[in-house]
């Protein structure tokens, strides 16, 4: 059996799986607060879909799902989908990125099904800076879902921090004393242009390299850290007496692409080689065609870019390959 191997040597054994487009906040880095088309319900890969395209993936060696959106907890039976994929032969780890909204009731079953992991976007501590910046929800729906998390022992449980400058920079230094009191794993994710680097990107972009500053400001002792389950693209670090860690991920100012493992599939039923670069493969014509599907994902192979450019993009000012449908919650690994 052939293995998911491109044309550059990179071996793909993880599959990123949107179940829905349609997200309950409205966060100002990822799109509008109104006038979003979302893809409607019957446009939507049918749960028996999915499972059928991850049954072709663990066949050539996808061993690692990741679960997210939009905000995955939105829809329906979520938990019975989990416990489906985990009896899939291969499958060894499956996570999920989510706001945190709807976790507290869903947490329990959500681990009974099979869950391993959960990513938690979090970008900020303070409740009336949450509104300003998602729009919607509340901090504290959020906080009591990290809580329902550690409760059902998911673990790790990692925080998705994305860093604007001039809204939270002012708040790095609280999340790495979070990170240092709590058996958390915080992540700053740096500030992606959706669609194209406006004015509004360049005004709040904010280089990680910040987060390393603020450390030594406060005197952690910090190190590099090599140990961090799924740390997937994250450049991970560890403070001396901490019990939880920090990580940085930065896909513009040092993109991960040289060790790229990932394929995306999206919700309307489509490969996804690279989150950002417009090629992607239809798969539905596949469903009910095993071989098939597994010679589309092959095919996914040899389309895959070496990287994805948007360094290079950016500081010409030119248009980017994100497609401004795709959402911010599919970064973190």
């Amino acid at each position: 059996m052939p293995t998911l191997t491109d044309r550059f040597g990179r071996v793909h054994d993880y599959l990123r799986i949107s179940v829905t487009d349609r997200c309950n906040l409205r966060c100002l880095y990822c799109m509008p607060e109104e006038g979003m088309d979302f893809t409607e319900s019957e446009n939507l890969m049918s749960y028996d879909q999915i499972v059928e395209v991850v049954e072709a993936g663990a066949a050539l060696g996808i061993t690692k799902l990741r679960i997210t959106g939009g905000e995955p907890l939105i829809r329906p039976g979520l938990d019975g989908l989990i416990s489906r994929l985990s009896a899939i032969d291969g499958i060894q780890d499956i996570a999920l990125t989510t706001n945190g909204i709807f976790l507290a009731k869903q947490a329990e079953a959500l681990k009974a099904a099979g869950l391993n992991r959960v990513n938690i976007s979090l970008d900020t501590l303070d409740s009336s800076r949450f509104r300003f910046i998602a729009r919607r929800g509340e901090l504290k729906r959020v906080m009591e879902g990290i809580e329902a998390a550690a409760a059902v022992g998911f673990d790790p449980i990692k925080l998705n921090c994305v860093l604007l400058k001039e809204v939270n920079e002012d708040e790095i230094a609280d999340f790495l004393k979070l990170a240092y009191d709590q058996p958390m794993h915080v992540r700053f994710i740096e500030y992606m242009p959706i669609g194209h680097a406006d004015e509004n990107w360049k005004k709040h972009y904010l280089p990680l390299t910040r987060v390393l500053e603020v450390a030594e400001r406060e005197g952690y002792e910090i190190s590099r850290r090599t140990n961090v389950h799924g740390n997937g693209p994250s450049d991970d670090w560890q403070m001396k007496g901490a019990r939880g860690s920090f990580g940085l991920i930065h896909p513009i100012s040092d993109h991960f692409c040289s060790n790229c493992n990932r394929l995306r599939l999206t919700a309307d039923g489509s490969i996804k080689p690279c989150l950002y670069w417009v090629d992607e493969l239809n798969v539905k014509d596949a469903f009910g065609h095993p071989e098939e599907m597994q010679r589309l994902l092959l095919r996914a192979m040899d389309i895959k870019p070496e990287n994805h450019e948007m360094a290079a993009k950016l500081a010409d000012g030119a248009q980017t390959h994100v497609p401004t449908e795709r959402r911010m919650s599919q970064i973190g690994g």
